[in-house]
């Protein structure tokens, strides 16, 4: 059993982001179209992560800056992966950063990967204009390049978190979409299928059921954080659209991934009626 690879798992779909100072009663049959949807500057969103009914770790994840750029809007976004102290033979501590277009493309991806001695990096800076994507990985403090290299990015590309943003700005719609990724410098697929069927859902974070959209999708690659195969989540039904739980599959077994916490400026989960 490798948990670290169970434990990556959740950055590659999950997808999130409404106020009001009160829960909102929603009727199954009321939803909220992908141009409702809000993406807010100070967000902060943290999961708990289980495998096998044991907590291995949490995830947090975070919108940083809203900045404009050439008559366009970037989100710069940035995602912290640790396990637990407790969980045995393993310590991982993890951070990803992504600039996102207003389409929720990725325009600059970063991971960097803690070890005991040293920290990696691998770093997409993607060049729609000129069709190009460079390469660069290597190690930290004193810094190495393994790797520096350009490729052709003929089309926009999702980066393992971007994807996260993209998803969850579009439920709450009936659609299939199949999204070009950049993982693990390759160019794969990733299916997502979003469902107007609205769920009540628990997490530890609200204690009431929450009115969610549902959306699963499925991978035909192993990606970096240990995603492979079918997976699903539920998502808020209202402007912030924030993913509640999700149940994946990683090389090893099934994860769930539980809201914990969240901060965002006078938000309130829906309330399902």
């Amino acid at each position: 059993m490798k948990p670290q690879l169970v434990f990556c798992a959740l950055i590659g779909i999950c997808v999130l982001f409404f106020y009001g100072f009160n829960a909102e009663s929603v009727s199954p049959g009321g939803y909220f179209s992908a141009s409702d949807k809000e993406l807010e500057v100070g967000e902060e969103l943290t999961y708990i992560v289980s495998y096998s009914f044991i907590d291995i770790g949490e995830l947090k994840f975070k919108v940083l800056e809203k900045i404009n750029l050439n008559g366009g809007i970037l989100y710069k976004t940035i995602a912290y992966i640790n396990s637990y102290s407790s969980v045995p033979f393993v310590d991982l501590h993890q951070i990803y950063e992504s600039k996102l277009s207003d389409d929720y493309f990725s325009e600059y991806f970063k991971g960097l990967v803690k070890y005991k001695d040293f920290t990696t990096y691998t770093e997409y800076n993607f060049d729609y204009k000129n069709a190009k994507l460079r390469v660069r990985k290597g190690e930290l403090k004193p810094p190495v390049v393994w790797t520096d290299s350009v490729t052709s990015a003929e089309k926009e590309f999702q980066d393992g978190l971007s994807i996260f943003y993209f998803a969850r700005m579009n439920t709450g719609q009936n659609k299939t979409v199949v999204l070009p990724c950049f993982v693990n410098e390759k160019k794969v697929k990733t299916t997502l299928n979003f469902h107007k069927k609205l769920t009540a859902v628990t997490c530890p974070a609200v204690k009431y059921d929450v009115a969610c959209n549902y959306l699963e999708g499925e991978t035909n690659f192993v990606s970096v954080y240990g995603l492979t195969g079918h997976f699903e989540g539920w998502f808020s039904n209202d402007k912030a659209a924030i993913p509640i739980t999700a149940n994946m599959k990683v090389i090893i077994g099934n994860i769930s991934i539980k809201l914990k916490h969240f901060k965002r400026n006078g938000w309130k989960p829906p309330k399902y009626n």
